[in-house]
């Protein structure tokens, strides 16, 4: 059995099937009980008491608890079946579930958590309901009926909870981000709204600053299992400070705005990558392995195997794949003006692939040093109208501007936002001393 397996706990069922109620922690199972029931074929004699065998006979027929682990190559139906439950029985449930649920999506390492009831006469496990966490905001159950198997995907209660961070920059905003406990989820967003008039390797110095409120997701148990909005960010840059809102106007569009009701985006990132210093220029330079002056056609930006590198702007990937000295290079198709590149990464972001949609600030790659290179880098292209030009000098269009009825909606946002802010910071503060 390559899969591993955990007994959780007995649960005694009462005028029928509570579905996961029982899958509640109460009493362990011992694993003589187990062996029990599942070798039902073995007649058990005693010499015990007329009662004492009732009540022998109540607790075999208990329902029990069990999570099996997925292992690599484990099919679903062959751990139903290795756990006792009749090959028959665990078709029904499988294909049951398959209406809602393909159990080819189960992957290592994910739980599967089983209701099973000892079936004497027919020396096997009833499989009584089956529980797969797909996602942290979803649960598909299957359970046993008088009709037979019956699935449905059940919503998972989670708690949206406003947070607040901030810290000293000491050699990038991602390592402050990290220091002061932003998931890397909040924190890539929290560099993509600074991205588009923030350059990360010329503008942010030592002692710069930043401050953020956002969302997170708890569960039942308090654990966070998922990163929300940002509702707020200040960055504080070579002794200037921007303070963004996020904001949704009546069109449905989200995006972030400064007090003035303007938004920050524009068509493309002014660096694609936090925390890199820039190790060659757009220009002539001799080159460091063919030895000649040559016309480099980007920005080299040196850093750690590993940093994420982001999607400049919206667009679609035309180009995922190896290409000669570039290494592993990804080329993405803005508009019909501009494109950019990215090359020598050490691998691809999840999902990158030609002909697939990205948004700006995606993650879709990480720094490497695939073909002709020295040493990790990100060399990074700006393509307009099919000739490479330099990323640090092409002009590029402001957003959307506020105005009206909706500059008055977004200003009373604002407020709402600033009044939660006092409150959350003022809390955070108490709880410290």
């Amino acid at each position: 059995m390559r899969y591993s397996l955990r007994i959780a706990s007995v649960l005694t069922v009462a005028g029928g099937i509570a579905l996961f109620a029982m899958l509640s922690d109460q009493a362990i199972l011992p694993a003589s009980d187990i062996e029990s029931a599942r070798d039902l074929g073995r007649q058990r004699t005693s010499t015990t008491l007329a009662s004492d065998s009732a009540a022998e006979s109540v607790r075999l027929s208990s329902v029990y608890k069990e999570i099996l682990t997925v292992g690599k190559g484990d099919t679903l139906m062959a751990m139903l079946v290795d756990t006792g439950i009749a090959p028959a029985s665990a078709d029904r449930a499988v294909r049951t579930m398959s209406r809602i649920y393909k159990p080819r999506r189960i992957k290592p390492g994910q739980d599967i958590v089983l209701s099973l009831k000892p079936d004497l006469r027919a020396k096997s496990v009833e499989l009584m309901a089956m529980k797969i966490s797909p996602n942290v905001e979803r649960d598909i159950l299957v359970t046993r009926t008088a009709k037979g198997f019956q699935a449905k995907a059940v919503d998972r209660p989670l708690t949206k909870v406003a947070m607040h961070a901030s810290g000293k920059i000491d050699t990038s905003l991602y390592v402050a981000g990290v220091n002061a406990g932003l998931r890397q989820a909040t924190l890539a967003k929290l560099i993509q709204a600074f991205s588009f008039d923030v350059d990360f390797q010329r503008d942010i110095r030592r002692g710069d600053a930043f401050d953020v409120m956002y969302e997170e997701y708890r569960d039942e148990d308090g654990a966070v299992v998922k990163s929300g909005d940002i509702l707020v960010a200040e960055l504080t840059s070579s002794g200037k400070t921007s303070r963004l809102y996020r904001f949704e106007t009546k069109d449905g569009f989200t995006d972030f705005y400064d007090a003035k009701g303007q938004s920050i985006r524009k068509a493309l990132l002014r660096t694609p990558i936090d925390g890199a210093r820039i190790s060659s220029s757009y220009g002539m330079r001799r080159h460091p392995i063919l030895g000649y002056n040559k016309m480099h056609k980007g920005l080299d930006f040196a850093a750690r195997r590993g940093t994420p590198i982001f999607a400049a702007g919206n667009g679609l990937v035309e180009y995922a794949g190896r290409n000669g000295g570039y290494g592993k290079y990804v080329r993405i198709r803005h508009n019909s003006t501009f494109k950019t590149a990215y090359a020598h990464m050490h691998r691809y972001g999840k999902g990158i692939r030609k002909g697939r949609r990205v948004k700006q600030g995606q993650i879709i790659g990480y720094v490497g040093s695939t073909g002709r290179s020295t040493g990790p880098h990100l060399h990074y292209e700006v393509h307009k109208n099919g000739r490479q030009v330099n990323p640090r000098s092409i002009k590029l269009p402001s957003g959307r501007k506020l105005k009206g009825r909706e500059l008055r909606t977004f200003k009373a946002h604002v407020a709402a936002l600033e009044k939660q802010y006092v409150a959350l910071t003022a809390q955070q503060l108490a709880d410290r001393r």
